[in-house]
């Protein structure tokens, strides 16, 4: 009897096709997940990671609630293709207060792991005003009215306050200081040294260059931040990884 004879009988057989399918699912899982009871952590730890700012947080709850991710992933394989057009290859370690991750696996627009300081403010105001004004080719939708809806600063305590519960770590401290941190986020020239203190790095900008708080400034804060916590000029993986 051949080789392929014994494959007719296998698929030809319900229940036999089924346990040998298990079968094999459970070896290549046992092989993919045996080696992590060995690793006392499976995310290798790098330096600045830090949680978000309050400003930051509230854009990404915007970016979320706009759907940002369905055109947009925030994850570089490490293909040289996309090393070359948008960075260093994502890490594991820089979303690991991403509760989602925003990593996607569409991408109608380019990827935005490092768009951060690629950009001015202004560029980003102007592109999220209008995308075709500065991308003709850009079928992205225009989200101006961000610039007319202002941000909801009494809710950022219970948004740090649930990012603690899912193990993000914001202090009592910094949660009852979410609103200052807001404020002088926004203000370049307000006294900053606990802001600094809680989140080391935070670019402070009047992102919208208008004086309310805007849900505008709370997103641009966050596409600011995206990729640049991390210093890669400086940074070496790990050879045992």
């Amino acid at each position: 009897m051949g080789i392929l004879d014994h494959h007719k009988k296998i698929e030809t057989h319900a229940t036999l096709l089924a346990v040998l399918s298990l079968l094999v699912v459970a070896i290549g899982g046992i092989v993919q997940i045996a080696p992590l009871f060995w690793i006392e952590n499976t995310i290798e730890p790098v330096t600045g990671v830090r949680p978000y700012t309050p400003l930051e947080l509230a854009g990404r709850q915007i970016y979320i609630r706009e759907g940002c991710y369905t055109c947009h992933s925030q994850m570089i394989r490490p293909m040289r293709d996309e090393v070359e057009r948008y960075g260093h290859y994502s890490l594991a370690a820089e979303s690991i207060y991403d509760h989602p991750f925003q990593w996607g696996s569409k991408r109608t627009g380019p990827d935005l792991a490092r768009v951060g300081g690629r950009y001015s403010d202004a560029w980003h105001v102007d592109h999220l005003t209008y995308p075709q004004a500065v991308v003709p080719e850009s079928i992205m939708p225009p989200y101006g009215f961000l610039l007319e809806a202002k941000l909801d600063v009494k809710n950022i305590e219970d948004l740090l306050a649930a990012s603690a519960m899912v193990g993000v770590p914001y202090s009592d401290e910094m949660i009852a200081g979410a609103e200052a941190d807001v404020a002088a986020q926004l203000d370049p020239y307000a006294d900053t040294d606990a802001l600094l203190a809680h989140y080391p790095n935070a670019v402070v900008s009047n992102f919208d260059g208008l004086a309310d708080v805007t849900e505008m400034d709370a997103l641009v804060a966050y596409l600011q931040v995206l990729g640049t916590m991390v210093d890669f000029s400086t940074f070496e993986p790990d050879p045992n990884r």
